[in-house]
């Protein structure tokens, strides 16, 4: 026996080495078979990777951060942020984005300023199953179609909704019955280029881009709504596909719900398939669930979920069956959860990176005929909690908002102390740079004291004793583009413009009233008396309490930045950041002007450059504030508030969910007493899922009264206490209560088990 063990060992080398060798064995260009050297592929943030039987890593694209991965008949496709990337052998890869839009990033180092032209954000790109040169690809707004491989692409442009917010396309030849009248009559059936898209508010649409005058139809039948509105909630993804020349079958997923719909294309409706859940009848609002990256094969379909991979049957009559294995055909379970995808996906934790989206071949990795492959996307749904571990310390924060004034004296400063203690808060959010540009703390650079003006300052070395001497976590909140003092420096410099009276932009409304009757304030910029062309009447203009500095001003930017600097060395915890957005108010808004914007620059340009720039500067956490419709629905129309674009960049999002805000009647069904619970638990989770799990939701909980019909009849202690269970039950991370006169009178105890 002895004796053996050698020429064991030596055959054990051999087969080890014959192994590697067929793991770094060069392939045939245009065969399309990685599986000869690669266990699986793996799409991450830093490009993609072949990754071994050894799990060893072999960079095959490393040129950006890889979201999809498409296997064509004879290519290989990437959606990156680079744009779409194609090649016959996922070694050798061709840009192919003519015809896709562009937006310029500007940057900001050192006073100089430079360029970085990039593809806008894909949002989401799919083939036609039987024809690989068929593809089409989304930006928000708009779905761009290639019938040539994507060497050219054109716009078939989007519903006409003034709104962003496309989440998911597909595209098919489906049969649209006999065409033609007359002699031209088609004897049979014909087929028919479909493509479809999702939106965020609108539901799913399509158009068939061949027939003369094409538009967007709606198909919105089955899929199921948003309580109280007429909108179908969120599709996140349409898969469309016809495995082994069936016909094409196509599937709908939703974000915010535990639904997949197979479409009936013949009665134009999606009829549901799978439900992960039912209505939550304890609290009055459904099940949440995210459920995305359809995945067809010729007898099952997968999908990804929180914390799985599924995969169920599709063929009608019963389970499918699985062939290739011993003794013939095995009966599948008709839903099973495949534990060695997310085992896959979630093994590239071991090389420091996590999968966005990983590729495989259903038959096994040595096969030599062309098999079915399997291609997930969407992975952050395996994984809990928010990805950074720069979040950690501002994680599970609950605290309220403390007006500058009430800092500055004693008596005002000590019942928030006791407020704090006796609530169970560890968190204090106080403004530093208001609302009115003015900043409420003698900064130690005299460049800020310039651009700003030292207003009342809080004394800031006394202040964070008290709160660090209590554990409380201290976040500066810093108002951004709303900035009166910065608007009227250096003669408006900085300044959104007015292109019409040629001066700094303020927004504005008319209203008609009988001449001679006055002004209903004796301040002359707030409101000012015009003539009107209607005989006795007049036109009072009213002015909103608002100045706005451009977005695009490189020098705002640095600005807001070194205010963000010093005072996270002078020891605040976190930056938190309001107002960043564009002006929305004044029926004048068409004349607003942004002088500093360069060619290229578009809303979300403007974001982008900011928040990079941001984060070039600061190492503390950042926090930003948001309208709560842009935490709602993945749109950030006409504010530029967009969760996706800032999630990358940020660490909390802190959604505005008021409930006064909201229009009265949204989400205020049977019963109506518990509209705030259902606003604050579906909304802090769906802002957390735009944002793919990477920030802590932190919204601000509304804990004052307006005069609204809702908050007439139903504002008092348990309307804020519902809101707080809202957002505890929704599992995020943490709250802040918001009043602006700093009045805490109706924020509920902190009870066991809450």
């Amino acid at each position: 026996m002895l004796a053996k063990q050698p020429a064991r060992r030596m055959l054990s080398a051999a087969i080890l080495f014959l192994i590697a060798i067929f793991a770094v064995m060069p392939e045939t260009p245009g065969t399309g078979r990685p599986q000869a050297r690669w266990k699986f592929i793996a799409g991450t943030d830093r490009g993609l990777y072949g990754i071994s039987f050894f799990n060893t890593l072999s960079p095959l694209w490393t040129g950006g951060s890889v979201r999809k991965l498409i296997k064509g008949r004879d290519r290989w496709i990437i959606q990156s942020d680079q744009g779409v990337l194609v090649s016959e052998d996922l070694l050798r890869w061709e840009s192919r984005n003519s015809g896709l839009p562009v937006k310029t990033i500007k940057l900001y180092r050192d006073g100089e300023k430079s360029f970085e032209t990039l593809i806008q954000e894909i949002k989401d790109l799919e083939i036609d199953s039987g024809d690989p040169d068929t593809m089409v690809c989304a930006t928000k707004d708009t779905v761009y179609l290639t019938q040539d491989g994507g060497r050219s692409w054109r716009s078939l442009g989007m519903p006409p909704y003034r709104t962003n917010g496309i989440k998911a396309v597909a595209v098919a030849k489906l049969r649209t019955g006999n065409t033609g009248s007359g002699a031209s009559r088609s004897p049979e059936p014909a087929e028919e280029l479909t493509v479809f898209l999702s939106h965020s508010t609108y539901g799913v649409h399509y158009i068939q881009p061949g027939r003369n005058r094409a538009g967007w139809t709606e198909l919105n039948t089955g899929i199921e709504k948003l309580e109280t509105t007429g909108n179908s909630d969120e599709v996140s993804d349409i898969a469309a596909a016809a495995p082994s020349g069936q016909p094409p079958a196509i599937y709908a997923a939703q974000t915010f719900r535990q639904r997949v719909y197979r479409l009936d294309w013949e009665r134009r409706r999606f009829d549901l398939v799978w439900t992960g859940g039912n209505s939550n009848t304890a609290n009055n609002a459904p099940d949440f669930g995210t459920v995305d990256s359809l995945d067809i094969g010729a007898e099952t379909l997968r999908f990804v979920k929180e914390g799985g991979i599924m995969e169920m049957g599709r063929t009608e009559g019963g389970p499918p069956s699985e062939a290739g294995k011993p003794g013939g055909p095995t009966p599948l379970p008709f839903l099973r959860e495949r534990a060695d995808l997310r085992s896959l996906a979630l093994g590239m934790e071991r090389h420091g990176m996590e999968a966005s989206c990983i590729g495989l071949w259903k038959d096994g990795y040595f096969s030599g005929a062309e098999g079915e492959f399997i291609s997930l996307s969407e992975l952050w749904l395996l994984k809990e909690g928010a990805g950074s571990a720069a979040v950690t310390q501002a994680a599970n924060r609950e605290g309220l908002y403390m007006p500058a004034n009430h800092a500055m004296e004693d008596r005002l400063f000590r019942p928030y102390l006791d407020l704090i203690e006796k609530r169970g808060l560890d968190m204090v959010v106080i403004d530093m740079k208001d609302d009115y540009g003015r900043l409420r703390f003698v900064p130690e650079n005299p460049d800020l004291a310039e651009k700003g003006r030292v207003f009342r300052p809080v004394d800031i070395g006394s202040f964070l004793a008290a709160m660090k001497e209590r554990g409380i976590y201290t976040a500066a909140r810093i108002v951004v583009f709303k900035d009166p003092e910065l608007a009227k420096k250096e003669r408006g410099k900085y300044a959104v413009w007015d292109s019409r009276a040629g001066k700094p932009w303020a927004g504005y409304y008319d209203t008609r009233q009988p001449q001679g009757q006055g002004r209903k304030k004796n301040t002359a910029y707030e409101m000012e008396i015009l003539p009107s062309t209607e005989p006795g009447y007049e036109i009072l203009r009213t002015y909103y309490d608002e100045r706005w500095v451009d977005p695009y001003s490189e020098e705002v930017w640095e600005y807001v930045a070194s205010v963000a600097e010093e005072l996270h060395r002078r020891g605040f915890d976190e930056i938190q950041f309001d107002y960043i957005r564009f002006p929305t108010d004044g029926q004048n808004l068409g004349d607003a002007r942004y002088r500093w914007r360069e060619n290229g620059m578009d809303m979300e340009s403007a974001m982008l450059s900011f928040l990079r720039h941001i984060r070039s500067r600061i190492s503390a956490p950042v926090s930003v504030d948001i309208y709560g419709a842009n935490g709602w629905y993945r749109t950030g129309a006409r504010t530029g508030q967009e969760v996706e674009l800032m999630a990358p960049y940020v660490d909390v999002i802190c959604p505005m969910y008021y409930p006064s805000h909201f229009e009265q009647d949204f989400l205020a069904n049977s019963p109506p007493e518990l509209r705030p619970y259902r606003i604050y638990y579906q909304g802090t989770q769906r802002t957390a899922r735009i944002g793919r799990g990477r920030v802590i939701v932190r919204p601000y909980v509304q804990a004052f009264y307006l005069n609204v019909a809702y908050d007439r009849k139903y504002y008092n202690t348990d309307y804020v206490r519902l809101e707080t269970e809202g957002v505890r039950n929704a599992g995020t991370g943490g709250l802040t209560y918001w009043n602006n006169s700093g009045r805490y009178d109706d924020i509920p105890l902190k009870t066991l088990g809450n």
